[in-house]
This record gives structure tokens, sequence and C-alpha cells, in this order.
């Protein structure tokens, strides 16, 4: 499909964050990723080449027009990407759709928002840097806790999944395309239902 759009389209653009590399791939600061590597399958969106310094991917759901960008950046410039993309298209923050990984939420749980700070995420602090200032867009953070409470962070985040945790992976893709599939057709309040509702995380985990 070619990147190709009339300024009259209604149109969506969603962001999955992650680190480009195959050694990167099962990572859990990755997970945003295979988020929209799930996206593209569901949606059936169209591989479009790299630009915007990310893999772009293109389509037409249910009558929307979506972009999908993969920034190629590393984590810690994400935000040249993706406001890149969105100066583009010439679209507001508040149509693109964030997704990445949460340190401070427990693995098997979703949370969509329609705002919020940066936290401490390094690609959601350049998102920020480089929109100057902006947070009032939707992003859906993807829990990858807890916290550990020895070690290293970076190692944490870069390490890969658990067994267990792993072969939980598909159905969090599923609930999240689910509700980022009506976060394009329906309400974000409708979105933020479906996905705050989720839950596969075990008692003693707790969200940050």
């Amino acid at each position: 499909m070619k990147d190709t759009y009339n300024e009259s389209d209604i149109m969506k653009l969603i962001c999955c964050l992650g680190n480009p590399g195959s050694e990167y791939h099962k990572t859990r600061h990755n997970i945003g990723f295979r988020i929209g590597d799930a996206l593209v399958s569901a949606l059936e969106l169209s591989a479009s080449g790299n630009k915007h310094q990310a893999k772009l991917f293109a389509g037409t759901y249910k009558r929307e027009k979506i972009f999908l960008i993969q920034p190629q950046t590393y984590m810690n410039l994400s935000g040249k990407s993706l406001i890149g993309a969105a100066q583009f298209y010439k679209l507001p923050l508040s149509d693109c759709l964030v997704i990445y990984d949460d340190i401070d939420i427990a693995f098997g749980r979703l949370l969509m928002k329609p705002s919020g700070s940066a936290g401490t995420h390094n690609g959601m602090k350049s998102i920020v840097h480089e929109s100057g200032g902006d947070t009032q867009f939707p992003r859906l953070r993807v829990g990858i806790g807890p916290k550990p409470a020895q070690g290293d962070l970076s190692d944490f985040v870069l390490g890969s999944f658990s067994a267990n945790e792993e072969s939980k992976i598909p159905e969090i893709q599923k609930h999240c395309v689910s509700a980022v599939s009506t976060w394009i057709t329906g309400t974000l309040n409708l979105a933020m239902a479906q996905a705050n509702s989720f839950s596969l995380a075990t008692e003693n985990q707790t969200d940050g």
C-alpha cells in the first residue's frame, strides 16, 4: 500500500515503542513492538517501508485510515519518529495512540489513559520532549512489573520474559488488539473500559 492520503480522510496513528534488532525482540522493553505486530496482522495493515525513522504500516479498518509505526531510533529517541510522522500526516497528538511497556504495572495488566506524564519511561520522555511538552495524547501501557527488589532495572527491562509470562503474551496481544480496535472505531472511553478491566496478573502482583 502506498503512503498516500487525503487531508479530508479520518486518520489515526498508532506508535508502538521498542528497540530495533533481533536481540531485543523478546525483551520486556519490546512488548510494544510485539503488540504492534499483532495489530498489523489483525487489522491487515500493509508494510510501507521505512519512513519517519520507523517501520511504517498502513491500511484501512472499518473506513478509518490507519498508520502504525515502530520507531527504529532506539527507545530514547522515539519522539523524533512519532512527532515527525504526526506532523507529516497533519495529525494532532490526540489522534495518536502510543503503546509501550510499563514497569510500574503488573505483568498481565493493561492501563489505557487519555493523557498523563511520561513517568520513568525514556521513550515517552522523548515523545513529550519532541512535542514541546504536550502530554494530551492517549496511551496504552502494557504491564511488565513488578520492579525487581534487587538488581539493575535496565537489566530487567532488557531481559526476556519468563516461560510462564511468555505463554501469556498471545492473550495480552489479543486483548490489546480488541481495545485498540475500539479506539479506532468507537470511543476512547469504551476502549479504556475494555483495556483497564483486563487482568492476567496473579494475586501477589500489584500496580505501582
